[in-house]
């Protein structure tokens, strides 16, 4: 048995945040964005009160009415994100009870903006093992939470959404995931990390003062990591299946900036035209942006197309999936 994706759900904010708009808040220009990030714009989660279960929550019943999926046949619901509603109980938990979903248990996962990599991993092990049957797999950011719009350097990377993906068995060796590398290296926690609102650093007057419940990054570490890890594995991944750039359908990187989307697929030796992009549009959504890549193209893909999927997060965490795609379009 292997595991599949046979259903994709998605929710993305309504309200869109524009360099114009950004340039009046930070020293910035749509010029200086666009030519090192490739970010035209970003949806955002303005409503206070709202989380990431409120995007997630959304996204699964569009999933729901999407695939006619039962909510009683559910076995499992795991969310992938780096911004929980809060510390606790788990955002999977609180999507299951706004969603009405019972049968259900689960957790969430946080592996930076490879989320959505390590969490269908995690999904298909479940699968593939015969422990469940219909998986739930929830990806959803509102990393302008934690985003300080202060910050020019960060603040014009980052969007907020959701997506929900139904994943089942098959025993159809020719769609599923085939493969994973999945890595992880604990250097990468001193370059991309959110320092205070943990056990470490508890939130008080001090931890206010100094934003230090923000997203700090020192970009030029996590560049030269990122460019080289997700070019590293994606590369490894062909070689260990004897997979030419002319076997792959398309490449679908992680969303994180345009210079390290294009160092990737050159490595791998494919084409523009073969790299699935919408960092133009959502920005940075962490583990979110692989799923609305598929979301979005969703009626592009053919049964049997051969997907890699490439991501590199906080942690620092990094991998590639071999993935064979699921259905042909409705």
């Amino acid at each position: 048995m292997k595991a599949v994706i046979k259903g994709i759900g998605g929710y993305i904010p309504e309200y869109i945040l524009t360099n114009q708009e950004l340039s009046t808040m930070v020293d910035t220009t749509d010029e200086w964005i666009m030519t090192r990030i490739g970010v035209k714009e970003r949806r955002i989660l303005k409503e206070d009160g709202l989380g990431t279960s409120y995007m997630g929550t959304l996204a699964v019943e569009s999933l729901l009415n999407k695939t006619g999926a039962s909510k009683d046949e559910i076995d499992m619901l795991i969310c992938a994100t780096v911004t929980p509603d809060m510390l606790f109980p788990a955002t999977a938990n609180i999507i299951c009870d706004k969603v009405g979903i019972k049968n259900a248990w689960g957790y969430d996962i946080n592996a930076g903006c490879s989320g959505f990599i390590f969490s269908l991993s995690t999904a298909a092990s479940f699968i593939e093992s015969g422990r469940a049957k219909k998986i739930i797999l929830v990806t959803g950011e509102r990393m302008s939470s934690i985003t300080n719009y202060q910050d020019r350097t960060t603040c014009p990377l980052f969007g907020d959404g959701a997506v929900a993906m139904l994943v089942e068995a098959t025993d159809d060796p020719s769609i599923g995931l085939m493969d994973e590398i999945l890595h992880v290296d604990g250097v990468g926690r001193q370059y991309l990390f959110q320092k205070a609102g943990g056990s470490m650093y508890p939130p008080t007057e001090e931890t206010i003062r100094n934003r230090e419940h923000y997203i700090y990054q020192d970009g030029q570490v996590v560049f030269k990591y990122a460019v080289s890890r997700m070019a590293d594995v994606s590369a490894e991944m062909m070689e260990r299946h004897n997979l030419k750039a002319s076997d792959i359908a398309y490449l679908i990187p992680h969303q994180a900036n345009l210079r390290i989307i294009d160092a990737t697929a050159k490595r791998m030796g494919v084409k523009k035209d073969k790299v699935l992009i919408n960092i133009e549009k959502f920005g940075n959504t962490a583990g979110t942006s692989i799923p609305l890549v598929l979301w979005e193209f969703e009626k592009k893909f053919k049964k049997g197309d051969t997907l890699i999927l490439s991501a590199f997060g906080a942690g620092f965490t990094w991998g590639a999936l071999y993935y064979k795609w699921g259905y042909d379009p409705a």
